[in-house]
């Protein structure tokens, strides 16, 4: 009976304590002063070719898209970001604010030489609009390259002969491409483009293609494909890890501009983080 008495008061206390708890970090939960993360995946402007997924060019530069991209611009900035991150190589960040500089004088596009990259990419067709017109002094690089042995992963299936795991991995490329190939083809908008980028398909898709699939490929001890997924997971982390660490106290509000599978990842870290939220576009549009 005493046995029984102690055992009795002894969950008593575990359950008020793992209640008290429980307050606790609702509390600090509650009180925590989340910034705001408008996160912004995109398909590559100026589209190089370099990606895996092989898709169509959108013409950026037509009349049509040039509006659609001065409202996306001017929804954006009466968001008001106090900080504007891009994929741009963060060790190359005074080429990119000798770029701005330029931007903000008036005197980058009248340079009629430019090369796609520097005429349609989305750093200066987007985030450059937006951060002129929040007077910001800077857009910050955060991209960090790493490996991808894409071509070494493959090679793995085909020698252990891994016929269903090489089927799913290119339905998995042909699924990416086409579905957006698909739109631009109908005369999709940039608009229209842009949420299916950030929508919660594509980002399943890309997150499954790079972290679930390439974690199966080869023998047991063949580890090429965690090698690939670790690398992409690198990049991504560095990338979340620059965009933290050159954000200050007094930014409530900051944009990420990234392509789509990058944005996907950045979603997955950005959950796990108490002092930040998402923004989607489509939240800012609506407004």
């Amino acid at each position: 009976m005493r046995h029984f008495l102690l055992l009795s008061i002894a969950i008593l206390f575990l359950s008020c304590q793992q209640s008290h708890e429980n307050n606790v970090t609702s509390n600090i939960a509650d009180d925590i002063n989340q910034k705001e993360i408008l996160l912004i995946g995109t398909l590559h402007y100026d589209n190089p070719g370099a990606d895996v997924a092989k898709i169509k060019s959108f013409d950026i530069l037509n009349k049509k898209t040039q509006g659609e991209l001065e409202y996306i611009s001017k929804s954006t900035t009466q968001y008001s970001p106090t900080r504007i991150f891009v994929e741009w190589p963060y060790d190359e960040q005074k080429e990119l604010d000798s770029l701005y500089q330029l931007y903000v004088n008036d005197q980058y596009f009248t340079n009629d030489s430019l090369s796609d990259f520097y005429l349609k990419n989305e750093i200066f067709q987007l985030a450059f609009r937006v951060a002129k017109a929040n007077k910001l002094d800077k857009v910050y690089a955060i991209d960090y390259a790493t490996p991808f042995p894409f071509e070494e992963v493959m090679n793995d299936i085909e020698k252990n002969n891994q016929l269903e795991l090489k089927s799913s991995i290119q339905d998995g490329i042909t699924d990416l491409t086409s579905e957006i190939d698909n739109r631009i083809e109908a005369g999709i908008s940039l608009i229209e483009l842009t949420h299916f980028i950030n929508s919660s398909e594509f980002r399943k898709l890309s997150n499954n293609w790079h972290n679930n699939l390439m974690l199966l490929a080869g023998a047991p001890d063949d580890f090429t494909g965690p090698e690939l997924t670790s690398e992409w997971f690198k990049r991504n982390l560095y990338m979340w890890s620059l965009i933290q660490k050159n954000t200050l106290n007094s930014d409530e509000r900051i944009m990420v501009l990234v392509g789509g599978s990058h944005a996907a990842m950045l979603e997955l870290f950005i959950a796990h983080n108490d002092h930040y939220k998402v923004i989607e576009l489509k939240d800012i549009l609506e407004q």
